[in-house]
C-alpha cells in the first residue's frame, strides 16, 4: 500500500482514501484533515487535500527523510 492518503469529497461526507480505498469517513473536511494528518504521520507517508471541485489545493509531506519533503 502506497503512503499517499488523499481527502476527497465522497457525497455529502468527506473521506479518507489511500489507493482508492476509503480508510475513514468523516463530517467535515477538517475531521478528515486531521484524521489524514494522523495518518501521514505515524507511517510518513503524504497527504493531498483535495477541494470540493476534487483539485488538490494544498499537498503535504510527513517523511522523516529531509530530502523528500518538498
Amino acid at each position: 500500500m502506497s503512503k499517499i492518503y488523499h481527502i476527497v469529497k465522497a457525497g455529502n461526507h468527506w473521506a479518507v482514501k489511500n489507493n482508492g480505498l476509503t480508510l475513514s469517513g468523516h463530517n467535515t473536511q477538517k475531521e478528515a484533515i486531521e484524521s489524514g494528518k494522523m495518518i501521514a504521520k505515524l507511517t510518513n507517508g503524504e497527504l493531498s487535500i483535495h477541494g470540493k471541485n476534487g483539485r488538490i489545493r494544498e499537498k503535504n509531506s510527513y517523511s522523516s527523510n529531509p530530502f523528500l519533503k518538498g
